[in-house]
């Protein structure tokens, strides 16, 4: 695995910038993750006899790339998790869809039902047994007419972290994340393997676990989706 940046780090917590394709966590294919790259690195860094605590604060699905927060102490794992319960930490992502969504800017609510067995989530009525409520805020920055269709360029806030609750989301809204084999259906039947879609964690706002230090973390949006939508910008 190529090295992955860091854009902070000190004795609470660690911020990257997980590349597109690479897993966040160990799973069945058995690739190198950021969790384990982490651990190696630190443990390689500070010259350790053991593996050092390290705990993924929040997950980012395997094709998305973008910012996360690593704690590297019980603490500060304990405070940074709180922060995400209650709304403190804010996590902003950009995207490209395929088609519009009904509202220039707006508020999508629905429940979401996770299947454990094939690894995916649908939405489902209020009340079915399970099902989580799933809540985000979006703003259309620019809509363009390319050789694919329409593609909308657009910045998301999430409110919940539900599993794959983007993805899921914008699909069932009428546009799908561009690259999304799972669940947009425009590319559903394309017989090429994704590596990456037009998703990216591009902001993350926080406190400093220890300092109470308000904190924001920036990264570019990178990709074959966002080349797309910069080149015909252009």
């Amino acid at each position: 695995m190529k090295k992955i940046p860091i854009l902070y780090e000190d004795d609470a917590m660690l911020v990257c910038v997980k590349p597109q394709g690479v897993a966040s966590q160990a799973d069945k294919r058995n690739d190198e993750d950021v969790l384990n790259y982490f651990k190696s690195y630190i443990y390689d860094k500070e010259e350790r006899d053991e593996e050092p605590y390290l705990a993924l604060i929040h997950r980012l699905d395997r094709p998305v790339g973008g910012i996360m927060v690593l704690a590297k102490s019980q603490r500060a794992a304990a405070n940074l998790s709180d922060q995400i319960q209650d709304g403190t930490m804010i996590k902003y992502y950009q995207a490209v869809l395929t088609g519009e969504l009904p509202e220039e800017s707006g508020i999508l609510e629905d429940y979401l039902l996770k299947d454990p067995k094939t690894n995916t989530t649908k939405v489902v009525d209020k009340g079915v047994k399970g099902a989580k409520k799933a809540v985000l805020e979006y703003e259309v920055l620019d809509e363009l007419e390319t050789d694919e269709g329409l593609l909308s360029y657009v910045l998301i806030r999430l409110e919940t972290g539900r599993h794959h609750q983007i993805r899921v989301q914008m699909a069932n809204h009428g546009a799908g994340i561009w690259g999304d084999t799972k669940y947009n259906p425009r590319f559903q039947k394309v017989k090429r393997t994704y590596r990456q879609i037009g998703l990216y964690a591009s902001r993350l706002e926080l406190l400093h676990p220890y300092t109470g230090e308000p904190m924001i973390f920036k990264q570019e949006p990178e990709g074959e989706a966002f080349d797309i939508i910069e080149a015909q910008e252009f």
